[in-house]
């Protein structure tokens, strides 16, 4: 029974071989992944990949002399097979910003992201990058109002990110910035460029009353009028809300001001994620 075992599992490691080996070739296509259906598409052939998240390589690599430690990860990732890294596209105000202050932009921290996607390129890794945050961290959401507010704009709370027009038009720009943007090393504009898998409008979006359907609606057909090449996600974590109301005490213990099922009907929405965080919702 042991010999036998030994004898059949060949044709089973030459075939991950072989589906490895097909995988690789796959990943360094220079084709832009697609949806139909619900199966993601590489140049006609389905697409299967495995990801990973590290929000910090932009800031991280900021600093040259911490570029090598990026670049081990990405080629650390290639041979254990994972294909597909989330990270961030943005960090507005504070330390290290990519955004100084609307419109105002540290050329030093674009180049670092110039130098993610062209390692990840190198690496036959693909990118989704997020364009803002929910919370605090990196700026984001509440960093967007602040700016307004100190620009005399009538905002009182973070959920006017959805609906005032200069904390909406300050959103825009960065989109436009970053879709737009030449990286200097590979010469390629990040819109045309086949290493980015996927944008994604923003990460974790909440509000305490539901104003962001419509906004999402209209930021998402705004990244499409610039890019119709990359998919777009939303950033959402999951939660149902007022679209199945039934199933919202399903929801860990807490209401979020965000409607998975409805945000995720948009027209230029792609394909939808959730963030799973089980031993915080537990507590």
């Amino acid at each position: 029974m042991a010999r036998f075992s030994r004898i059949i599992s060949f044709p089973v490691l030459f075939l991950v071989v072989a589906l490895a080996c097909e995988a690789r070739v796959l990943l360094h296509s220079p084709g832009f992944v697609q949806t139909r259906n619900t199966q993601f598409i590489l140049n006609g052939a389905p697409f299967f990949f495995n990801g990973f998240n590290s929000y910090w390589l932009m800031n991280v690599v900021t600093d040259p002399s911490q570029r090598s430690k990026m670049s081990d990860v990405f080629s650390q990732a290639a041979a254990s097979w994972l294909s597909v890294c989330r990270t961030w596209a943005f960090n507005d105000g504070g330390s290290q910003a990519l955004q100084i202050s609307p419109g105002v932009y540290d050329e030093l921290v674009f180049q670092g992201l110039d130098f993610v996607i062209a390692e990840a390129r190198k690496n036959g890794i693909r990118l989704i990058l997020s364009l803002s945050n929910n919370c605090k961290d990196f700026g984001g959401r509440p960093q967007y109002v602040r700016w307004a507010k100190n620009a005399g704009a009538p905002v009182n709370s973070d959920d006017d990110f959805y609906t005032n027009e200069v904390v909406k038009g300050y959103y825009k720009n960065h989109v436009m910035r970053v879709l737009t943007r030449i990286n200097t090393i590979t010469r390629v504009a990040y819109k045309d460029d086949p290493t980015i898998m996927a944008w994604e409008l923003i990460n974790e979006p909440r509000c305490q009353v539901d104003y962001s359907r419509k906004t999402l609606n209209e930021m998402a057909s705004f990244v499409k009028s610039i890019d119709s090449n990359h998919l777009l996600t939303v950033g959402m974590e999951g939660f149902y809300g007022d679209s199945i109301t039934e199933k919202k005490a399903i929801n860990p213990g807490y209401q979020v001001g965000t409607d998975f099922i409805s945000n995720h009907l948009i027209k230029e929405i792609d394909f939808t994620t959730i963030h799973a965080y089980p031993d915080i919702w537990e507590r």
